[in-house]
């Protein structure tokens, strides 16, 4: 390293980000995630032993993904290489790769690879990692905000351990804040930053387990708040607030959290709880969700959880639909909210659901039955002289306006798809076909 790429990185060092500059360098000085770096835990003990496998990280943004890694090229003997797969192509992995065969034929070294946002990598990438994994080229740590069993090979998933890393507790939180504040060789104690409790437990609670959040939000009060008479930097509840104005929310409208957090939302009005219904609602819209496919999965939970419980539901989320899409934000989400809670508040029946899924599953596996000729359309060329139409009774020319006749083909006489149930407005069609067909009997 010469001089001027020592004083460039030296700049850079103190320069970076205090969340960057305040991660540990050893398992004692990290926080959280206990369950898997607990003194009693196999990640625990491999970093100890040097012994580290492949390994795939993934977590929220802010759980310590990135420090975890560091940690492990603070303690390994062998040589760490770290790229983020944002920036990073397939010559940048192959020379990793050849430096690593270089490392471990010459020096008998193994090569750890850290690979940041791993899920950005394509197949193809991904693929040509796999033989240098599997021959032990090199050790491969990958970390990811994204569901690794999701979008990273299989291959390379059976090769590795995956680890879930959590969002920090409160209490975690807090502890990060604290030290970011007083410690004087990586953090802001320099600058005599005094930070009052109710600001620490504002700044834990608002950031929502994610350190890097709590930690940017300090640095920027701390850097751009006036020193008091008494020479300190007080960093109080309205400083705070200002750092962090809106509270850190894990969603990632492409990822597991929007799927999680719509799948919550369906099963709450499908399970008839309006305030559930409603506050997952909520935490969509604060993350930016599209109001329009919002709106799309009422519609289908007005079809496929309510049906004709309530006949009105669907009306109801149709037209919230339309509605949202002309109005928008933030009126929209009054819309929204009604369409969500009249829907989770309707009598409830999957009948339509159990309906078409069996009659579909009759069509796709057994033999297509001959549709009755008197139900075939008359009005064509030659349909008459086929038989078609030909003694088919009008239902409206009998009382009920209903009359008894085989619609179904001969094959599926007597089979039964659509069964209503005996709730709301299903409870009165119930009762009207028993009524009407009860009556066609005895006439």
């Amino acid at each position: 390293m010469d001089l001027f790429e020592y004083m460039r990185n030296t700049t850079m060092e103190k320069e970076s980000p205090l969340a960057s500059r305040l991660r540990p360098s050893s398992l004692e000085e990290v926080v959280g995630q206990r369950h898997i770096i607990g003194k009693d835990k196999l990640l625990y003990r491999a970093i100890q032993a040097d012994k580290i496998s492949s390994i795939i990280f993934y977590g929220p943004p802010g759980t310590g993904k990135t420090t975890l890694a560091r940690v492990i090229a603070n303690t390994t003997k062998g040589e760490f290489v770290q790229i983020n797969a944002t920036s990073a192509g397939k010559k940048d992995m192959e020379a990793v790769i050849e430096q690593a065969k270089n490392t471990l034929g010459m020096f008998g070294k193994k090569t750890i690879l850290f690979i940041d946002e791993i899920h950005r990598f394509n197949k193809g990438q991904q693929d040509y990692l796999l033989p240098f994994v599997e021959d032990g080229t090199i050790i491969l740590i990958g970390a990811t905000t994204e569901n690794p069993y999701f979008e990273v090979n299989r291959a390379l998933i059976s090769r590795s351990i995956v680890f879930e890393l959590k969002p920090l507790t409160k209490e975690d939180i807090k502890i990060l804040l604290t030290r970011a504040v007083n410690d004087l060789e990586k953090g802001m104690g320099a600058y005599h930053a005094i930070l009052e409790e109710e600001a620490l437990e504002f700044l834990a609670d608002m950031s929502n387990g994610d350190a890097r959040a709590a930690l940017n939000a300090i640095e920027l009060g701390i850097l751009t708040t006036q020193r008091s008479e008494d020479g300190n930097i007080h960093i109080t509840l309205e400083v705070a607030s200002e750092c962090i104005q809106k509270r850190v929310l894990q969603y990632d409208k492409d990822g597991d959290n929007h799927y999680d957090t719509i799948s919550a939302f369906i099963k709450s009005m499908r399970g008839s709880d309006p305030d559930a219904a409603i506050y997952y609602l909520a935490r969509m819209l604060y993350a930016g969700e599209d109001v329009r496919f919002i709106a799309r999965r009422i519609m289908i939970c007005a079809s496929e959880d309510v049906s004709n419980a309530d006949p009105n539901a669907i009306v109801v989320a149709t037209s919230a639909a339309m509605a949202v899409e002309r109005i928008g934000m933030p009126e929209a989400q009054i819309i929204l909210a009604q369409a969500a809670a009249y829907v989770a508040c309707a009598p409830k029946s999957n009948s339509a659901v159990n309906a078409i899924f069996s009659a579909m599953d009759t069509v796709k596996n057994e033999k297509t039955g001959k549709i009755p000729p008197y139900l075939m359309d008359a009005h064509y060329g030659g349909a008459k002289e086929l038989g078609h139409g030909i003694g088919y009774k009008y239902a409206h020319d009998y009382k009920n306006h209903y009359v008894k006749q085989q619609y179904l083909p001969d094959e599926l006489v007597g089979r039964s798809f659509y069964k209503l149930s005996d709730n709301g407005y299903e409870k009165e069609l119930k009762a009207w076909m028993e009524k009407i067909r009860k009556e066609a009997e005895g006439d």
